[in-house]
Parts: C-alpha cells; sequence; structure tokens
C-alpha cells in the first residue's frame, strides 16, 4: 500500500479509537516502535513537527509527508491499519512489563545523553534518578578464577559504595558482578539481547528475578524477541550508555565487551581495563585497551577516585539543599529527558523567554539542567 492508494475521504486522517485519548503518549511510542524504517531520527523529526506521537498517529497524509520519506510513510500507513496501539500496550502491561521513553521522566538520564537514545526501553524492576551513579563491568564468558574474584570484589565494593552496576546478565563476568552486587544489597541493572520476557541464557533466570528486586531487568528489544547473536552487539551501547564508565575484566583480542568498549569511547565514557599476565590469552584484551590508555584498575577505589563519585555524591546533596521558588519547580516539572526548545518551555510554562531563560541558567549551575544546545534543554 502506498499513500497515494487511499481514498481521498478519510485517507488524510485517522480516527481515534474509543478510549485512545486515555492512552499515555508512551502507548505511541510503544505503536511506532512495531514500524519499520522509522529509527530514532526521523521520530526525533515527527515530535518535533506534530508535538507528539500521538498526534503524528493520526496525522493527515500531506503533513506527513513533510518528514517521512515514502517507504517510512508508506509502513506507517500499514500500521496505522493493522495495529491496535491500546490493546498492544495493555498487553505489554498485563504482562508486568513497564516501558519508559526520551519523553518520560523514568527515561534513565545517561542514556538520554548518547547520539540517537533508545526510542522506547522496556524493563521488569525499577528505574531510579540514583541509576545515573553507575558502572558497567563487562568482560568474557571464560574468566578464570582470578577474573572471577576480581569482578566479584570489585562489583561488590561498587555497590557498597552507592553505586549501580550495569552488565548484560551473560555468562562470566556478567553474571559475577550482578550476583556480587546483590550480595553486597546494591542495585543492578541487566541490559538484555532479547525481550525482557526471554531470559537468556535460561540458567539466569532466577539471578533475573533477584535483579528486579534490587535494580531492573530492560531492552530496547519487544518483549517477545527472542535471544538472537545479531541482537548482542546493538544492546552493548546501551550498557555504556546507561554508564559513567566502562570496566573491563578480562577480555580476549576478539570479545565481546571489546565492543562495549568501542560504544563507550564514542560516547565519551570512561574507559576501565583489569591488568593481566603478559602472556594470559583471556588478558590479551584488557592488556592492550591499558596500552592504548584505558585507565588501570587495582580496585573499586580506583574507579571511585578517577570517577570522582564521592564528589559528585556531595555536589548532589548541596544542589538538594538549595531552595528552589514555585517558578522553579513548575519549570522542572515540564523539563523531561528529551531536550525541548525554550520558545515551548516558556509556552508550557506560562512565562515569558527572558525569564525562563534567567531560570534555565541558575538550574544548569545547579545542576538540575542540561543545556543541548541551539537553545534546548533538558532536565540532568
Amino acid at each position: 500500500m502506498s499513500a497515494d492508494d487511499l481514498p481521498s475521504s478519510g485517507a488524510d486522517a485517522v480516527a481515534a479509537a474509543p478510549g485512545d485519548d486515555a492512552l499515555p503518549e508512551r502507548a505511541y511510542w510503544v505503536a511506532f516502535h512495531r514500524v519499520s524504517y522509522i529509527g530514532p531520527a526521523r521520530l526525533r523529526r515527527l515530535v518535533e513537527s506534530f508535538g507528539s506521537l500521538r498526534a503524528a498517529w493520526s496525522a493527515p497524509v500531506p503533513e506527513l509527508r513533510r518528514c517521512l520519506e515514502q517507504r517510512a510513510l508508506q509502513e506507517l500507513l500499514r500500521a496505522r491499519e493493522e495495529l491496535d496501539v491500546a490493546a498492544i500496550y495493555q498487553d505489554i502491561r498485563s504482562r508486568g512489563v513497564s516501558v519508559t521513553t526520551p519523553v518520560d521522566m523514568s527515561y534513565p538520564s545517561l542514556l538520554a545523553e548518547i547520539p540517537a537514545p533508545p526510542p522506547v526501553v522496556y524493563y521488569r524492576g525499577e528505574l531510579l534518578e540514583t541509576d545515573r551513579t553507575a558502572v558497567a563491568i563487562v568482560g568474557t564468558r571464560r574468566m578464570t578464577a582470578y577474573g572471577r574474584e576480581m569482578t566479584a570484589r570489585i562489583a561488590g565494593d561498587l555497590a557498597r559504595a552507592g553505586v549501580t552496576i550495569v552488565s548484560g546478565l551473560a555468562r562470566g563476568v556478567d553474571g559475577v558482578a550482578h550476583q556480587a552486587a546483590l550480595d553486597a544489597g546494591g542495585r543492578t541493572l541487566a541490559v538484555l539481547g532479547s525481550g525482557v520476557d526471554r531470559i537468556y541464557p535460561p540458567e539466569h533466570r532466577n539471578l533475573a528475578q533477584r535483579i528486579t528486586e534490587q535494580g531492573a531487568v530492560l531492552s530496547d528489544y519487544l518483549p517477545d524477541t527472542p535471544p538472537d547473536g545479531v541482537n548482542f552487539p546493538p544492546r552493548n551501547r546501551i550498557i555504556s550508555g546507561l554508564s559513567l564508565g566502562v570496566v573491563v575484566i578480562e577480555a580476549p583480542d576478539r570479545s565481546g565487551a571489546l565492543i562495549t568498549v568501542d560504544f563507550a569511547a564514542d560516547q565519551g565514557r570512561d574507559i576501565f581495563a583489569l591488568p593481566g599476565q603478559a602472556n594470559a590469552a583471556n588478558s590479551s584484551g584488557t592488556n592492550r585497551l591499558i596500552r592504548d590508555g584505558a585507565r588501570l584498575v587495582r580496585s573499586a577505589d580506583d574507579i571511585l577516585e578517577d570517577l570522582q563519585i564521592h564528589q559528585t555524591g556531595r555536589t548532589d546533596a548541596i544542589q538538594q539543599s538549595l531552595p528552589l521558588s514555585d517558578d522553579d519547580r513548575r519549570l522542572l516539572a515540564v523539563l523531561t529527558a528529551m531536550p525541548q526548545h525554550i520558545d515551548d518551555l516558556a509556552e508550557l510554562c506560562d512565562g515569558t523567554v527572558a525569564d525562563i531563560s534567567s531560570r534555565l541558567m541558575m538550574l544548569e549551575l545547579q545542576g538540575l539542567v542540561r543545556n543541548a544546545g541551539a537553545q534546548h534543554y533538558a532536565r540532568a
């Protein structure tokens, strides 16, 4: 079906189904997530053009043509005929799966900062603002006794210091890192290369359940997506995107953990590596990272010091103690993880651009607002 195949009467808009007005905006993000050829860049264009994906879903075809190429438009028109937005969203929620998008307050703030953040994240458990203080721990599935001991020690000590541990729930280093964080009473996030209803490897199902009680299991794949080899490298960009830095425990020269390092470098994240014996195959990748400039890790203290995590905690306490006016609170309430233009913020707050600009500047100095450039601002 093409845009031109639709009859002129009724072709320019899609009537909302009963109850659609009660659906949250994220339900339409979930619906668009099922439309081929519409990724983060086109979604951003749609939001900028129509104000929301709810409006874009039922927008007239001529208006959609202005921001979608023919193939993407055809897929959207097909989806609008075939998909029941309410039923899809209710099915996901009935499974106990939560959804967050870049326009939600629950969307991880670090993840929102990376290029083309995932439009929809599905999760079980809870995402907290404190997860902004997070470190990823990755490494080989075939770790040595040395690797196991150091993974457990570093992950446990970081968790006790209030750091959220991020990893991929895989066998080896990932599983030990999650387990150590849980045993230390800390938080941990597991990023899957499958849907959150399809835990892989299967022997980690009990571990995944524990993680949902002290963190979250999450994925940008639809809940029923089975594990597939091609899914795992892309999910590594989310592991690094959720983290201030990435720690590689043991990794041979050809290791999936090194893919995470590449993403971390592109995202401006710090990279740490545990040294190993010069002739040890399991440490050839980590030793090369250190040679190329990664920070050598001996203990959790090295990571805490380099990332200035204790100092960040003191800064947060100072920021929280600063008094905020009612106008400041109203402005913070309308800010989201997705950057918004200052003109839109002024309209939402029923204020002038000059007043909003000065408030944004003060809130940015307090570390509560992020300037995304081109007069766009988001919550920090």
